[in-house]
């Protein structure tokens, strides 16, 4: 990691509503990390994601239960016994202002859509169903996962588990390039809650309903890029985002994540000028 400050953003302070993520501190390996589930990897949907869609579009769902986490107050929606998945997150959300801020539940499937064609592999799948006479957005409930919230604060800052010394530097790219994601998205809302970690420090991102306005300010500062993920960024087009998720939003919010790219290029330039090639983090280990 020579020539890397960026080890410094697993230790990602959330303030405000907005919740940015901001500089800390070093990271210094755990001795006692967090104890691992026995099925540790939650990301069960790579390689089949699929089969995953199609079973949240038409398994049949045997209960709906309260999630007493959340301001848009989503479901949990239980399937038999024996399926592909136990449950999915429900969340019939209208497209309008609620308390302030644009919501839909379109930008939850245009966020997994996007996610798709980035090759990120941190928004789980989620599809268009209807329930109880609602359309909304289905979203494979992963598990087992717990939030930052209930880590009880940023993995990595001091009386907080963090991932093991060998799992520092993958834990680190994943930080970023949630970063990168959330500025290209406009994301307003990446707070504790919607940050999920598994037993295998996969780091899972969910509740995008916020996301997609034409909002042009960045949601993080970026003190480091992810090169691979910055390329299939660069690669974006209006053409390739027509087709990838022009079904959940309009032409207006689709430019907005093309000039947010442009802006991400001019801090990146910014940075490079400053840093030089640091700013990019090294190609992980084949």
């Amino acid at each position: 990691m020579k020539g890397i400050p960026a080890v410094v953003l697993v230790s990602c302070l959330f303030a405000g509503s907005l919740a940015l993520l901001a500089q800390g501190p070093a990271v210094p390996a755990p001795s006692s990390p967090a104890p691992a589930a026995p099925d540790m990897c939650a990301q069960v949907w790579i390689g089949r994601a699929g089969e995953f869609e199609q079973f949240l579009k038409t398994a049949a769902v045997s209960s709906l239960k309260e999630v007493p986490v959340g301001v848009t107050r989503p479901s949990r929606a239980y399937f038999a016994p024996g399926g592909l998945a136990e449950s999915m997150a429900w969340k019939p959300l209208k497209p309008g202002i609620r308390n302030g801020f644009w919501e839909s539940y379109r930008s939850e499937i245009a966020a997994y859509e996007l996610d798709k064609l980035l090759e990120l592999h941190m928004v789980p799948p989620t599809v268009e169903r209807e329930v109880a006479r609602e359309f909304g957005a289905a979203v494979l409930w992963t598990s087992p996962t717990r939030s930052f919230k209930e880590l009880g604060g940023v993995p990595g800052q001091a009386g907080v588990p963090g991932p093991p010394s060998a799992r520092v530097a993958g834990w680190t790219r994943q930080i970023v390039r949630a970063k990168m994601f959330d500025n290209l998205i406009a994301n307003k809302d990446p707070n504790l809650g919607n940050w999920l970690v598994d037993g295998d420090w996969h780091l899972i991102l969910i509740d995008h309903s916020r996301s997609f306005t034409t909002m042009k300010t960045m949601v993080h500062r970026m003190d480091n890029v992810d090169r691979g993920l910055w390329d299939r960024f660069r690669a974006l087009d209006a053409a390739t985002l027509q087709a990838a998720v022009g079904r959940w939003m309009g032409r207006s919010e689709q430019r907005a994540i093309l000039e947010r790219r442009d802006r991400m290029q001019q801090d990146i330039d910014r940075l490079v000028a400053s840093r030089g090639d640091t700013v990019f983090l090294p190609e992980p280990a084949r």
